[in-house]
């Protein structure tokens, strides 16, 4: 089985849409470049999270995937840290 993977440009696209995605899943009011910046980084967390318990999602909807649940985490824990904060 051949591990795909996807290049920098698609990485940005799919990175946006997954950070749209969340932004819209957690009534959250971001920019395109937080979005996509969202999506890569709540990506590579999530997919660390995940293999840790032996998950390993891979091709573009995968990174989707692992860039929505990651994002979504990412927004989540902001709030909790604005929240105390404030």
């Amino acid at each position: 089985m051949v591990d795909q993977e996807i290049g920098w440009i698609a990485a940005i696209i799919i990175g946006g849409i997954a950070g749209w995605l969340a932004e819209q899943f957690m009534k959250s009011d971001m920019g395109l470049l937080m979005n996509i910046v969202l999506g890569i980084v709540g990506a590579a967390i999530a997919s660390a999270i995940l293999s840790f318990f032996g998950i390993v999602l891979g091709g573009w909807i995968g990174y989707l995937i692992l860039g929505f649940i990651g994002a979504c985490l990412l927004i989540w824990i902001v709030r909790a840290i604005r929240g105390r904060t404030a």
